[in-house]
């Protein structure tokens, strides 16, 4: 009887963490982190206890409700990191997180915070996501679509203004500018062009080694052999460079 009678207990248990879930996203998109507790347990239906037994605090139900957005996210980066044209791919990514996410203020607050962070301190799911998006970045980068002076940290910093501005345009009615208009200037200030002004890195570290190509810092190779160039951008791009430089001195023997 005992067996029996807990199967019930265990399919309640489980339809209420669902509806403090479903509740959690509806009102954490409405008004993001800020969004009380006692509300989110009013629109699941179920007991503020019910709520802490599942989730032990406000900040694990949050990622647990973005955690399947951010995902989303991140599984349509993967699927597009083989995708032919990777400059117009990336950029239309970029659009796209941003129309998705501006409406929805928990996503705001989840890439907003990941953009003040960089890629220090991110959640496992915004991990993969900025790693998913990493590769599109390098991928565009290779095909000289996007400036090489950029890293994963400014697009997550121009990714969190950029929200930050076409919500604010949104919550004034349209009265800031055309929807979208943030996002095109961003991603304009990403695109590689040789008029382009070049961005001044932070002032060098003692003994820290800088990229050959675009004067990026240098990491320290696991070998202990010290690097000349920050990435495989960069090193394809002097490796171009010194095949162009031998085919001219060819040429002219």
């Amino acid at each position: 009887m005992s067996g029996g009678g807990s199967a019930p207990s265990r399919a309640d248990a489980r339809r209420n963490r669902a509806l403090v879930l479903q509740a959690a996203r509806s009102a954490f998109e409405e008004q993001g982190l800020g969004a009380p507790l006692g509300e989110i347990a009013r629109r699941a239906g179920v007991g503020a206890g019910t709520v802490y037994r599942h989730f032990p605090s406000k900040e694990i139900l949050f990622h647990a409700a973005v955690a399947d957005r951010i995902q989303l996210f991140t599984d349509t980066a993967k699927d597009l990191a083989d995708a032919g044209d990777p400059g117009s791919v990336f950029f239309r990514f970029l659009a796209s997180v941003v129309r998705l996410a501006a409406e929805n203020k928990a996503l705001c607050d989840v890439l907003e915070a990941s953009g003040e962070r960089g890629s220090e301190g991110v959640s496992g799911s915004e991990r993969d996501f900025g790693e998913a998006l990493g590769v599109l970045l390098v991928r565009a980068q290779q095909a000289g679509a996007v400036r090489m002076d950029v890293g994963l940290d400014d697009v997550r910093a121009l990714l969190a203004g950029c929200l930050s501005m076409e919500r604010r345009r949104m919550g004034a009615g349209g009265s800031t500018g055309a929807p979208g208009r943030m996002t095109a200037l961003m991603c304009e200030g990403l695109r590689a062009r040789r008029d382009v002004t070049k961005l001044p890195f932070p002032e060098p570290e003692h003994n820290e080694t800088r990229c050959a190509v675009c004067g990026g810092p240098v990491t320290v190779a696991r070998t202990g052999r010290p690097a000349r160039y920050c990435g495989g951008a960069c090193r394809q791009k002097a490796h171009r460079a010194r095949v162009r430089t031998g085919d001219s001195a060819q040429a002219k023997q």
